[in-house]
């Protein structure tokens, strides 16, 4: 192992690798996350090189940062690691993961994807639709939503928990900050699994395919925003872009932020309700304290958000050479944040693999993000996710998982295909 002298004045220096791929660190690799066995390899990478650097990977060299406090610092400093899709963006991926038939590469920029002070720019205009105020306007709607939902579960019978309750909540969200037609809207789910899976990376067929469904999005979308566009002002995601300093996007500029807004309303949301169910039938302790004590529901959210984790990674390029706590990052470099893993480390989280309703510093956790790029829509995922444990209370209904669950099989978002359940009352 490579290991750094400690600087002067350095707050730290961790011990960091450098490992040609194929290697057991090279966390990159979808499968690791379909049959769920990433935990033994960040624990290990945490405890002896916490900042390390993998070669000649699938998607080229990386470096993986593990641990909460690293991470953090690197969020905190924009400057030095860009965010930009001018620079590589915000996966893993290559920039040029978009092709035309002829090889040209096609650029879709996101506000999430830009440096200071566009992203400033554009994040205000999309900021105000997650105000306190905002979230108290649509609790009595997102309840009745839920409830409505809940009421049309089977007690009797086997059914998937992912379709019937995670897609369809998130979906109905997306649909009404969109002011999305209501008859389309599992779309939008259609869409966003297309636009969120960056394995399809590997295969120029599904590259094609992704892009075409992303085309297919960027022309409904198109629409809605010519039929809105001589309207008068209104809360809509689409409307409030109309009438602000984004009413200027090119297409492909517009195609990228509401992949940002699609997949990001989406995946975040969805797989922390399925990651509620696989989490509490994984530790029943937790489950029954949680249903003798509802008071611990606004708590057990942030714990469940930290615990699942549904975006794995952001990742960063380096725009100057910079000594991270004494790893040799150089200009353009690709360093990959691992949220999943700092929202395991353990010196922050005892006894971090397991779910803890009541965990005092649940809230601690990086599933959002941290700094100027902290998810601007967290607020609204925590609120469905809160609504949704009240409403199971009360009516006292368990859900439990009759098998393993079918997982995503990626490296950026992380979730379930399918979980098949069967409800109880307690």
């Amino acid at each position: 192992m490579a290991t750094a002298a400690k600087e002067k004045g350095a707050v730290e220096t961790l011990p960091f690798e450098i490992n040609n791929a194929p290697h057991k660190w090279d966390v990159s690799l979808s499968q690791i996350y379909a049959e769920d066995r990433w935990h033994p390899i960040f624990k290990q990478m945490r405890e002896t090189a916490p900042i390390n650097k993998i070669t000649n990977s699938q998607f080229g060299d990386y470096w993986n940062i593990t641990t909460l406090k690293v991470i953090q610092h690197v969020e905190a400093l924009p400057d030095i690691y860009s965010s930009s899709y001018e620079h590589g963006g915000i996966t893993i991926l290559p920039r040029d993961d978009e092709t035309l038939p002829n090889g040209e590469a096609v650029v879709m920029p996101m506000f999430i994807a830009m440096d200071r002070p566009k992203h400033t720019e554009e994040r205000r205009v999309v900021a105000p639709a997650f105000t306190p105020g905002e979230m108290e306007r649509m609790t009595a709607d997102i309840r009745a939503r839920t409830a409505e939902v809940l009421d049309a579960l089977p007690m009797d019978e086997i059914f998937d928990w992912v379709d019937k309750v995670s897609i369809e909540l998130t979906t109905q969200m997306l649909a009404i900050i969109f002011d999305f037609p209501w008859e389309d809207r599992r779309k939008l789910t259609e869409w966003s699994d297309w636009a969120g899976d960056v394995e399809l990376y590997h295969n120029e067929e599904t590259r094609g395919q992704r892009l075409e469904k992303i085309y297919e999005m960027g022309a409904y979308f198109q629409r809605l925003w010519n039929e809105r566009l001589h309207k008068g002002e209104a809360p809509d995601l689409i409307s409030r872009m109309i009438h602000s300093s984004m009413k200027d996007m090119d297409q492909m500029e517009y195609m990228g932020n509401l992949i940002l807004l699609i997949v990001g309303g989406n995946d975040t949301t969805r797989n922390s309700m399925s990651g509620y169910v696989y989490g509490l039938h994984q530790f029943p302790d937790e489950r029954e304290k949680l249903e003798q004590n509802p008071d611990l529901i606004p708590n057990a959210v942030s714990e469940i958000i930290r615990w699942q984790t549904p975006l794995a990674h952001m990742r960063r390029t380096a725009l100057q050479d910079h000594n991270l706590f004494g790893a040799p990052i150089k200009a353009g470099d690709k360093v990959v944040m691992w949220y999943l893993s700092a929202n395991r480390d353990e010196s922050i989280f005892e006894n971090a693999d397991k779910l803890i309703v009541d965990r005092q510093n649940a809230r601690r956790h990086l599933s959002f993000g941290y700094g100027i790029h902290r998810c601007v829509g967290a607020r609204l995922a925590e609120l469905q996710i809160r609504i949704l444990l009240e409403e199971m209370a009360k009516r006292r209904l368990r859900v439990n998982v009759v098998e393993e669950p079918e997982r995503v099989a990626a490296c950026f978002v992380h979730g379930y295909r399918k979980m098949m359940v069967k409800l109880s009352t307690y």
